[in-house]
């Protein structure tokens, strides 16, 4: 059925309460560098480090001869409508408008980190990106990085003491690793096996945070996430094995093309008048890419 669309996108405000939802939910929409999108690509150089030497007096400074790159961001857009009866929306004493945008914020946020973290899947139909899983799982001989070589599965009684230092190991003794920048983002249903997690001083390596700081493993921040479970493509609602990736911020990289935002198309208007409903759309336009296999790593639960 044909509809008439007159309304501009109104994007949301950075304080309003759709934002703050998804800052409060999505770890990727909180902590990535945001990258500003004026096209749908967008190159990211990628720093390969740069060596140093000890240099003798009056001796030639050695030319640094790291291979530096950039890696390629590409914007999809995440999106949905909701149609609206005109009797709901003037019987309701809920402002339903307000609510459902919410909902979506809700709902974008747990697809957004599912997309970037946790999905299993090449780019294509349902995968609007290389997640960092995806990234882990295939090798990369010019990044001399191996198939998943970063990738610890648990056994079938759980994530153990080993399985979570030999995880957090892999990235400890990479080139990428950086205390200061290092997260690990995991799904809630670790903290119960986390709780019960001790060293051999049978001191917990899980702490919670207590007053507002945050709660951490080995020392390290843990943000927590529902889009942190395997899936063949991106979803609101993945059902797959749980995973913890311990990440640098510093390595991903959210490129921001447009919104949150929303139109809202009047029911009382052109053909949609027929029917007495109105239209609600949200979308926002993202791209992710994490910059190197070697700086991540990953437990799957």
């Amino acid at each position: 059925m044909a509809r008439n669309t007159v309304d501009a996108w109104i994007p949301e405000e950075y304080d309003s309460a759709v934002i703050t939802r998804i800052n409060q939910i999505s770890v990727v929409e909180d902590v990535s560098n945001r990258v500003p999108m004026t096209s749908d690509t967008r190159h990211v150089p990628r720093s390969a480090g740069m060596g140093v030497d000890v240099v003798d007096k009056g001796g030639a400074y050695g030319e640094d001869v790291s291979n530096n790159d950039d890696v390629l961001l590409y914007a999809k857009k995440f999106g949905k409508v909701i149609r609206l009866a005109e009797e709901d929306m003037d019987d309701s004493i809920v402002d339903i408008l307000n609510t459902k945008m919410k909902d979506w914020g809700i709902s974008y946020a747990k697809i957004l980190d599912n997309a970037s973290i946790a999905v299993t899947g090449a780019i294509g139909t349902g995968v609007p990106f290389q997640s960092i899983y995806y990234l882990l799982s295939q090798t990369d001989n010019a990044l001399g990085y191996t198939a998943n070589s970063n990738i610890t599965v648990a056994g079938s009684g759980g994530a153990t003491y080993d399985d979570f230092s030999n995880s957090i190991g892999l990235v400890e003794s990479g080139d990428y690793y950086d205390p200061a920048t290092m997260i690990a983002i995991a799904h809630p249903t670790f903290k119960k096996s986390l709780r019960s997690v001790k060293d051999l001083q049978d001191d917990p390596i899980f702490i919670k945070g207590l007053a507002g700081t945050p709660d951490t493993i080995f020392g390290v921040n843990i943000r927590w996430s529902l889009g942190a479970r395997t899936s063949a493509t991106a979803t609101s609602a993945p059902t797959g094995r749980p995973i913890m990736a311990f990440v640098s911020t510093d390595l991903m990289q959210l490129g921001i093309r447009s919104g949150p935002e929303s139109v809202f198309i009047d029911g009382r208007d052109g053909t949609s008048a027929l029917t007495d409903e109105s239209l609600l759309k949200m979308r926002a336009r993202r791209g992710f890419v994490y910059g190197h296999p070697a700086g991540a790593s990953i437990l799957v639960g």
